[in-house]
């Protein structure tokens, strides 16, 4: 039996259910029963309050929630992280979330490196919240670099070998631990074999796999909390997966369809709970206007059709389309969560077809990279207030400062 289950795109009513039922059948942990899992009813149990996690639960109470990403992208980085997660673990927060990138896109520790999930693991199990995680680029699509040489890896097998690694299980990472909604049905892909289009004389504008299996997409996530809804996609840079080198545009079909799909059903779940609020957690910069060269594709704001130098290879523009109309739709506030370009900011940049401002969106991306300094070794804090207006509030937390900007 798959001890992953996903509720029907119709009702969420059996959501509950669904995961009374993944509690039993999910593997067993080495670690004490009342440390990690539930209590039967969607609640966590461990170090930090019983905060109500899954389907139909209410509460109006306020809690606060930790996010972060793109770390670490050096020695320096990962010297100093231990700071930041004893910081999270200062607070009382709900969960943590990691929106990708495990090490930088180049260097060391390189792809073949198994200490990148090693390291990564032992940096969620001292969380004492519950940690989530979602891919990022450099994790698994840029390990196939032609530039890696001996080091590169095939990025497919890359990411089965990461959702083997943290999503084989349907609880989350960290002290304490929740039962999730995964995205169970097989629509993904993964590696079955290569094609030998490898080497320093390889095509690098071709795939290096030659035929794939069907796979679920276990990394794709959902829970509730507080009467917000929140959800992992896997959205990744580098065009997700259409662009840089050995693009690979059957992986990116199967899971960019996936992911439509698993954002339409998130914004379903929130309706039929009477959620307040949904929040995305990502990787990628998708680039919303035409304002943001530096750091993310291009787009008219209007179309959202790309129209920089790479628009014949957009990962994001039928995800994003797909995402306007149903913010247009939801009407409450929606948080988009990404990482990938590498600056601190919360702004509104989603505009509709005719141009104007959408303003229940809300793009947040978290500190990360601008290796080797320290200055973006922090995190962000959200405070999730389901009975206020806005239900999200923004606390930057700087635990981290380079020793020539101290003051």
């Amino acid at each position: 039996m798959n001890q992953f289950s996903s509720a029907p795109r119709g009702s969420r009513k059996s959501v509950l259910a669904s995961a009374t039922l993944l509690a039993l059948t999910a593997l067993i942990f080495t670690v004490p029963g009342n440390l990690h899992g539930d209590d039967g009813n969607g609640n966590a149990n461990g170090k930090n309050k019983q905060y109500s996690y899954g389907a139909n639960h209410h509460s109006n109470r306020a809690y606060s929630i930790g996010l972060w990403g793109d770390l670490p992208y050096s020695a320096e980085q990962a010297a100093v992280l231990p700071n930041l997660i004893a910081d999270m673990n200062s607070q009382d927060l709900a969960f943590t979330a990691h929106d990708g990138d495990l090490r930088q896109g180049s260097g060391s520790p390189n792809c073949a490196d198994n200490s990148i999930y090693t390291n990564a693991a032992g940096y969620f199990a001292s969380l004492s919240a519950p940690a989530i995680f979602t891919p990022g680029d450099n994790d698994w699509t840029d390990c196939d670099r032609q530039s890696l040489g001996g080091q590169g890896r095939n990025s497919l097998q890359e990411l089965d070998k990461e959702r083997a690694f943290f999503f084989n299980t349907p609880f989350t990472m960290g002290q304490t631990r929740f039962l999730q909604e995964v995205q169970a049905t097989p629509l993904c892909k993964g590696f079955a074999s290569a094609n030998g289009n490898s080497g320093p004389d390889s095509d690098v504008t071709k795939t290096q796999t030659a035929t794939y299996t069907d796979v679920p997409c276990v990394e794709n996530r959902r829970w509730i909390v507080g009467r917000v809804v929140y959800a992992t996609i896997n959205i990744q840079g580098s065009c997700n997966n259409l662009c840089d080198d050995y693009p690979d545009p059957v992986e990116y079909a199967a899971r960019n369809a996936a992911g439509i799909q698993w954002m339409k059903d998130t914004f379903a779940t929130a309706v039929a709970q009477n959620c307040v609020a949904v929040m995305f957690i990502t990787q990628a910069d998708p680039g919303f206007d035409d304002t943001d060269v530096t750091r993310a594709p291009t787009r008219n704001a209007n179309t959202l059709v790309e129209d920089d130098a790479q628009k014949l290879t957009d990962g994001f523009h039928d995800f994003l389309t797909a995402l306007r109309a149903e913010v247009i739709t939801f009407g409450k506030p929606v948080a988009y969560v990404h990482g990938d370009s590498h600056y601190f900011r919360v702004d509104k940049p989603l505009l509709d077809s005719t141009g104007k401002r959408i303003t229940n969106f809300t793009r947040v991306e978290t500190f990360g990279d601008h290796q080797p300094t320290l200055g973006d070794v922090n995190w962000l804090k959200v405070n999730v207030d389901p009975s206020s207006r806005e239900v999200f509030s923004y606390q930057p937390q700087i635990v981290n400062r380079d020793p020539v900007l101290k003051p």
